[in-house]
Formats: structure tokens, sequence, C-alpha cells
């Protein structure tokens, strides 16, 4: 039912942007809107302090009149996502224990008394293997004759190793070991619990002029560790749970051809500028209409908090 309450109202708001007309007059400080012009700017200030943004023409037959034919949106690639929401809200109750309760302090914290067993067998595996190492090195072998055993290793013979291959004890598994196996570049993240290789989500990323908000819209489209399309469903898992089909929801892009991509609607948009706006005037500051794309990638975080992309320039209220 809220698809298609959503698929009604997206319709009803691509008539209404198509009857807005076009905003000439810069309104930055007193609404929170921006013209087509100063999202041109800001793109252009986005893309050159963070270079993983780059500008797009899209598809020809969607240009808007408003925007430059090479300037329609802008784009980012294979942004990777190492987390589900779900894993983030409940990382606390899932991984941490109160210990010794009963004692003095109040008891102890341990952060990762739930962790995946995966994990922590590897971490102690490893830890295991540092100690036994750190201690051989300071101590040696043990010496049970009771005799300082100092030029023994002078008198043993050498191992003979082409016997050693030989007898195939070179291709014996070792349990301690921790395989590594190769995954398609840019998929380091979630642990399969299988075999222990780490698998990432991506996605891309496309901000856009609304020519009815007057403000700038966020798209996002993920892909699995195998670069298959995410399904709907699964896009959801990567967003916040009380934004999701509400303030998230499934569009037809208005510069690409193909599925709907999940978008941030941007009704609010202007609002939330408008109120950083006045708290950076408050603090003595002027907010320049360059900075808000910069800034527009940061308070929509919180939408999608484990979709790590690229907004490096500092900015503090």
């Amino acid at each position: 039912m809220q698809s298609m309450i959503n698929a009604v109202k997206g319709t009803a708001l691509g008539v209404a942007g198509y009857l807005t007309p076009v905003l000439k007059e810069s309104k930055f400080k007193e609404t929170g809107v921006v013209t087509p012009e100063e999202f041109v700017a800001a793109g252009d200030h986005l893309v050159h302090h963070c270079p993983t943004w780059q500008w797009s023409s899209g598809d020809e037959a969607k240009h808007k009149p408003y925007l430059p034919k090479d300037k329609q949106f802008l784009i980012t690639r294979n942004v990777p996502c190492y987390k589900r929401v779900k894993q983030v809200d409940n990382h606390s109750e899932e991984t941490e224990k109160i210990l010794d309760e009963d004692d003095d302090d109040g008891g102890w914290v341990d952060t990762h008394h739930y962790a995946d067993s995966t994990v922590s067998s590897a971490a102690e595996a490893i830890a295991d293997m540092r100690l036994d190492s750190q201690i051989s090195s300071k101590i040696g072998p043990p010496n049970t004759s009771g005799v300082d055993d100092d030029d023994d290793d002078d008198d043993e013979e050498a191992e003979d190793m082409e016997a050693f291959e030989q007898s195939g004890m070179l291709e014996d598994q070792d349990n301690a070991t921790i395989e590594i196996r190769p995954t398609v570049p840019g998929s380091e993240g979630t642990l399969s619990g299988e075999n222990g290789v780490l698998q990432t989500r991506t996605y891309d990323l496309n901000i856009t002029y609304d020519k009815y908000y007057q403000t700038p819209r966020l798209w996002l489209y993920g892909y699995d560790e195998n670069r298959k399309p995410l399904t709907v469903e699964q896009m959801y898992e990567d967003f916040s749970q009380d934004h999701a089909k509400k303030t998230v929801t499934m569009e037809t892009h208005p510069h690409l051809p193909g599925p709907p991509m999940a978008s941030v609607h941007p009704c609010r948009h202007a609002e939330v500028m408008k109120k950083i706006i006045e708290t950076v005037a408050e603090g003595g500051g002027d907010l320049s209409v360059h900075m808000y794309l910069l800034i527009f990638l940061k308070f929509v975080q919180a939408i999608i908090p484990t979709i790590e992309y690229d907004y490096t320039q500092h900015f503090t209220m």
C-alpha cells in the first residue's frame, strides 16, 4: 500500500515539477533553496574537492534545458557499504556484555563478548601464534636435560629439505593457517560465515536538481559483491529504518532510463539547509551557496549511515 501511495505522489509531483517555473532569483539565504545556476556552482565545488564525484550528461532524450548539457547531474560509483543498518543499530546489544557485575567497581564491559565466532577464533589463533613466537624468541626451546645445551644446535644434523618435500609434508594443511581468498575489487566488507571471505555491497550515487523543490536530490542504486543489482528489499536494508519506504522511496530517475532507483525525498532539504544557514550566522559566519552539496551530503548521511561516500572537505558549525 505504501508503495502505491508513493507512486501516486511521485506522478503528481512530476506533473507539478513540469509546471513549476525555473527559479531565477537566488533565495538561498532566505529559504535554503537554490537556482539551477547555484546547483551547478555547488556541483563544481564538490567535484573539485571530492574527485570521486563527477558530472554526467545522462540520457540525451531526458536533458533538462535549464542545466548545461554536460552537467545534468552528479555521480559517484562503487561506493562501499560494509554493513547493514541493522548491524550498526544493534551493535552494542549484540556484542557487549558486562562481566563480574558483583565486584566493587560494578564489573567491566567486554565490547566483543558476542562477536562473530569466526572472527573471534581467527583473532585468538593469531594472538596465540604471536605470543608463542614472542616467548620462543625470548627464552628459546625448553631444556629438559638439566644440562646446558647451548651448543646442541651445532651437533644436530640439518634437515634434508628435499626429502621433507618428497614426503608430502609441505602439502599438509595447517589448521592454524587463515586462508585469504581473492575477492572482487572493492568487495571487502561483511564477513561470510561459510568461508571467511569479506563481502561488500556497493552503490552508485547520483545528485540531481529537483525543479519543484528547488533543491538537490539524492539517488542510489546498489549491487552485491558480484556486481549483481540488489533487490528493492535488499536496498532498504541499507537505509535508516525510520526513513525506509517513507523518506526513501523507489522512483524513476529524471535523467536515466532503466528500473526505478532509491531516492531521498527532497521535501525537507530546504528547511534543513535554512536552519544550518541560521546556525552559522548566529556563530558569526556566512555560509556560501557553493558549500551546499558538501553540507547536503553530511546531513543525508543520517539516512544512509553505512554507505561511505566521499565528502572529504571538513565543515563545522
